[in-house]
């Protein structure tokens, strides 16, 4: 798999591109190379500086982003960020990546990131992983060895067979990262591993020797997907 994705943001809001700069500095993975206020200039700057991705506006002066996708072709993987959802069928069309809605949450921003990430790889695997940050620190989370999330107020423990990690990140954020075949929400404070349930019952699971509190909303999905 690749070690780092080089990747440019192109946006004419100088405050959206702090945004997706912050995000791509959390990511281990991404090396955000150059911003762009002017779409024309970074068209300029890709015909000597080849990336693999691109996190892309569509509504911009002079060239918009669904013209510049449609310029640069299948040269760079490209995700479109925007605050007009209905532009999204128009993005898909042009084979884009993912299509992020400003403003844009970490947690959305790391999915679409780890979706470059695979696709890069040559891969239709999920990715085994994610990484998480604990105070200074980037945790890699298996997701094999993952039993279950638990928001705890602004933070998050994420409990590994032998192992736990707190975060500060939302469980909304937590849902969007994890793959959603294979983890799910059942509580408002839970999300837990599918394959890792033991018995449910009315208003609880069980997890090793752990039980977890189910919501009657969650109940009957959760026994639809275990089915």
């Amino acid at each position: 798999m690749p070690a780092t994705l080089r990747c440019i943001a192109i946006d004419d809001e100088p405050i959206a591109l702090d945004v997706i700069n912050a995000h791509a500095g959390k990511v281990p993975f991404l090396y955000l190379r150059r911003t762009f206020v002017n779409a024309i200039e970074a068209l300029a700057y890709l015909k000597t500086e080849p990336v693999e991705l691109i996190f892309l506006d569509i509504n911009m002066p002079d060239l918009t982003g669904l013209d510049f996708a449609q310029v640069v072709g299948n040269k760079s993987l490209v995700i479109f960020t925007t605050a007009y959802p209905e532009y999204a069928l128009q993005g898909f069309e042009l084979s884009a990546l993912d299509y992020l809605l400003k403003p844009v949450a970490f947690g959305r921003f790391l999915q679409a990131a780890n979706k470059a990430f695979e696709r890069l790889a040559g891969s239709d695997k999920k990715s085994p992983y994610v990484f998480v940050k604990d105070g200074y620190d980037w945790v890699r989370i298996n997701l094999d060895e993952l039993l279950y999330v638990e928001s705890e107020g602004n933070y998050l423990t994420f409990q590994e067979i032998g192992k736990k990690t707190l975060t500060r990140m939302t469980i909304g954020e937590a849902v969007d990262m994890l793959p959603a075949d294979e983890f799910m929400r059942i509580h408002k404070s839970y999300i837990v591993a599918l394959n890792r349930i033991e018995k449910i019952e009315r208003h609880q699971l069980t997890i090793g020797k752990v039980q977890v509190p189910l919501s009657g909303s969650y109940r009957d999905e959760l026994l639809e997907r275990v089915k």
